[in-house]
């Protein structure tokens, strides 16, 4: 499966790339075990408070499907 992966802000920073294109073997992958394959591989600190957006709408659950877009996106302040 291809999937675009994306950080954003501190995520990015931490990650040390703001993009990447994965190649992953074909199983059912979700955004929560995409979450945390991406996590450790780059070593990040699980925060609840990061948002995930797949083919730019927020989503923090459900089924991917192969040339997604996942985007990991740092809390956000409002003003």
């Amino acid at each position: 499966m291809h999937l675009k992966i994306k950080y954003f802000g501190v995520i990015a920073e931490e990650a040390g790339v703001a993009e990447e294109t994965l190649q992953l073997d074909p199983v059912d992958w979700t955004v929560e075990s995409l979450r945390a394959y991406c996590f450790a591989a780059r070593n990040l600190r699980e925060d609840s408070a990061i948002r995930v957006a797949v083919n730019q709408q927020l989503r923090q659950s459900g089924p991917l499907q192969p040339g997604d877009e996942v985007a990991f996106l740092p809390p956000f302040a409002g003003g």
